[in-house]
């Protein structure tokens, strides 16, 4: 399970800072149905900025270990990330919680997702007549593939947390579902952190080098 952490060693900005903002727009105005309908082009605007900048940054270390540890596990990623840097290291199985910059799609018809490498402006339109909007899930909308990812979760023998305060729900309780005799690793610099449980195994490092710390350990057991 990664999140903005380890997207933020490439340069994309983390979620939310510490006074409240994303990129310095409220939340709810570029993040929510609410906004949408509101100023729709403040929204385009504001996620196709975010689109522009995934060609400025690539892929780093911590991406690329876990496209290497394919080579000795089963490696399947869900992400909360909005960017294609998991599979632009190569990953196989990556799963997007949050939606992708990279699709567009229906504002009548969810199912009707379109690749989107350019801008989306006022008037583009879905086959269904309906203006495009960016393939995101916002604040207080549902999350389709939650049930996906408990699914994958319940699989596991190994859970890795990566990049993520585990703060944002339903992605947070996603550690609910890992089987009782699975291990849990953490990787996150914060020292308040604590698990009680003896599975549980929290590597105090950013992603990239946490991701190598933990790189070494999976590969020689």
């Amino acid at each position: 399970l990664s999140g903005a952490g380890i997207s933020a060693e490439s340069g994309i900005s983390t979620f939310r800072d510490s006074n409240g903002l994303w990129e310095n727009h409220k939340i709810e105005d570029v993040a929510s149905p609410e906004g949408w309908h509101r100023n729709k082009s403040l929204v385009l605007d504001f996620y196709n900025q975010r689109r522009r900048q995934l060609f400025d940054v690539e892929p780093n270390k911590a991406h690329f270990l876990l496209k290497d540890l394919e080579n000795h596990f089963e490696v399947n990623i869900i992400t909360q990330n909005v960017d294609d840097l998991h599979e632009r290291a190569g990953s196989s199985n990556v799963m997007h919680l949050h939606g992708q910059l990279r699709k567009s799609r229906s504002t009548q018809n969810p199912s009707l997702v379109y690749d989107q490498m350019d801008d989306i402006n006022l008037g583009d339109t879905a086959e269904d007549g309906s203006q495009l909007r960016p393939h995101i899930v916002w604040f207080g909308e549902g999350v389709p593939m939650i049930p996906n990812a408990i699914e994958w979760v319940q699989q596991a023998d190994i859970m890795l947390v990566i990049g993520t305060s585990m703060q944002v729900y339903p992605a947070a309780g996603l550690t609910e579902y890992l089987p009782s005799n699975a291990q849990l690793f953490v990787i996150n610099p914060d020292d308040n952190l604590s698990f009680g449980d003896s599975n549980t195994h929290h590597i105090k490092a950013k992603a990239t080098e946490g991701m190598s710390e933990l790189f070494e350990m999976l590969v020689k057991k």
